[in-house]
């Protein structure tokens, strides 16, 4: 009975890290994803299995690295504001220009100019023709040799114009 009813209230709300040790931890951890993402990922609007698996892997393997062995519910609001922080300062930074505003929003890119894709262009993506063909359907166009010009912008969506 008495697990029930009994509340450690020092470990529930005063930390056992340092407030600053979870910032830089979660900072540190926060950029190594953040970049890895950046640099190596560039989806099309959705998320497939693989992708959510990875992000699901990922969220398990930095757990440690960026939160250590932490007990109070004040050592995860820190680090959950952490986060809450880096994920705004880089929409800021985006929307402002600043720093890094071509890193963190890249320029589109052309996949179909003239009703011909470029393979080269995809190929940097990894969009193969039948994910973009997929994508193209998607957005009511069933035949590529119609399309003007099809980008893949930076939010993982595709935006296509057709021939007049």
């Amino acid at each position: 009975m008495d697990k029930l009813f009994n509340v450690d209230w020092h470990a529930m709300f005063i930390p056992s890290l340092s407030l600053l040790e979870i910032f830089l931890r979660g900072t540190l951890t926060y950029w190594v994803i953040y970049l890895c993402m950046r640099l190596f990922r560039r989806g099309t609007g959705q998320l497939s299995i693989s992708d959510l698996l990875l992000i699901t892997m990922i969220s398990d393997a930095a757990q440690n690295a960026m939160a250590g062995t932490y007990n109070s519910v004040v050592e995860g609001a820190a680090l959950i504001l952490t986060l809450l922080f880096w994920d705004f300062a880089i929409d800021w930074m985006g929307y402002n220009k600043v720093i890094f505003g071509k890193f963190a929003k890249p320029d589109p890119v052309l996949l179909i100019r003239n009703g011909r894709l470029l393979h080269k262009n995809m190929e940097k993506e990894l969009i193969d023709e039948d994910e973009l063909l997929a994508l193209l359907r998607e957005k009511d166009v069933d035949d590529f040799t119609k399309v003007k010009t099809c980008y893949l912008e930076a939010t993982g969506n595709i935006s296509v114009i057709l021939k007049e």
